[in-house]
């Protein structure tokens, strides 16, 4: 027994050099002419080593993991995950040296199915996005691993009382802005752990910020969120990798969201890439997401005469998605003409309107 504790010691240990080395993500101020007295900010999570979001999920829950004693030296690690998780996830494992199997539905984009593979992980490619959590459990008992199962352990993973979380994150990095304490905070929910970890902590410290959780189409959180029917369930996909899902995760809370709102898939992607012309680098669709719903707090703010400050996340940059949403031979063949969309969302940005 006490052979493997030096071992999960000495990975604990490794996991938190990483993160030492890893100084914080940007908070990048976005100048809207319509907005003058709503500054927005973009958390930029793209910068994080793996790339998106989610390096700091699965740091979360690889630690979880090895303190539960749940992973142990030569454990292989299993997840159900569409793409930036399980990129995060090889990256962790190849650090400790264990095996990494991501079970994935075979449309993910062919960026992340390299990054995976760049880690040392392997794929492991199911037809239908419902089928993944069956799949990976079953691997785990194959193999004798661990089944890291995000979409359950997602919010008790983090500490969202502080210990540098993303809330705690962006808290801090508006201390000497005109507006320090947000009036909303806009993300999207995947596995609904980053909406917990900021809601909860805006409870925990009494800040009169608001939590805003945007949801594409066919995704059911939306509609969990307003009858709590937990059996709900949507075979389609949400058109918008990483956020929306088709059956109501575990790790969603309902209750520490203040307002939920749906974005079409289109103005998801017309977002996203307006958001490119304004600030000249490129995110990926869940950050369009974002944007969309973040303009459109804003302008109800402007109509009913409100000043305060809007955050929202960026999760993943836009190289991952060169080949579908940034490439207009595909959009066209989803059916998607984005160009009034954008002039649209253009308008709105220059007038408020």
């Amino acid at each position: 027994m006490h052979h493997s504790n030096s071992w999960t010691s000495a990975a604990v240990k490794r996991i938190s050099r990483d993160f030492h080395r890893s100084a914080d993500t940007h908070m990048i101020p976005l100048e809207l002419p319509g907005f003058a007295d709503i500054p927005m900010y973009i958390k930029d999570e793209s910068t994080h080593p793996t790339g998106s979001l989610k390096h700091r999920l699965a740091r979360s829950l690889f630690l979880y993991a090895l303190c539960n004693g749940w992973v142990r030296e030569g454990s292989t690690i299993i997840e159900a995950s569409s793409g930036s998780t399980a990129v995060s996830e090889a990256y962790f494992a190849r650090m400790l040296g264990l095996p990494f199997i991501a079970v994935m539905p075979r449309s993910t984009s062919p960026a992340k199915v390299d990054l995976i593979k760049f880690y040392g992980g392997q794929c492991h490619f199911v037809d239908r996005g419902d089928q993944v959590y069956e799949e990976a459990a079953k691997l785990a008992i194959q193999t004798g691993g661990h089944y890291m199962d995000q979409f359950t352990y997602a919010e008790r993973a983090t500490d969202w009382r502080g210990n540098n979380n993303i809330a705690e994150s962006i808290f801090s990095q508006l201390q000497a802005e005109q507006y320090a304490v947000p009036r909303w905070i806009v993300t999207g929910a995947g596995t609904g752990g980053t909406s917990a970890t900021i809601g909860r902590y805006i409870r925990y410290h009494g800040h009169a910020t608001q939590l805003c959780v945007v949801d594409p189409e066919n995704s059911v959180f939306l509609d969990y969120h307003q009858c709590r029917d937990s059996s709900l369930c949507n075979a389609q996909s949400s058109g918008v990798e990483g956020i929306g899902r088709p059956r109501v995760e575990p790790s969603f809370i309902p209750d520490v969201i203040d307002r939920m709102l749906r974005v079409p898939t289109v103005d998801s992607y017309a977002a996203m890439r307006y958001l490119a012309e304004l600030t000249g680098k490129r995110f990926g669709g869940s950050t369009g997401t974002d944007f969309y719903g973040a303009l459109q707090l804003a302008s109800e703010m402007k109509a009913a005469g409100e000043k305060g400050s809007i955050v929202f996340l960026a999760c993943d940059g836009g190289d991952r998605y060169l080949d579908t949403y940034y490439d207009d031979a595909w959009m066209a063949a989803q059916g998607h003409d984005l160009q009034p969309h954008i002039a649209k969302i253009e308008h709105l940005c220059a007038t408020g309107q």
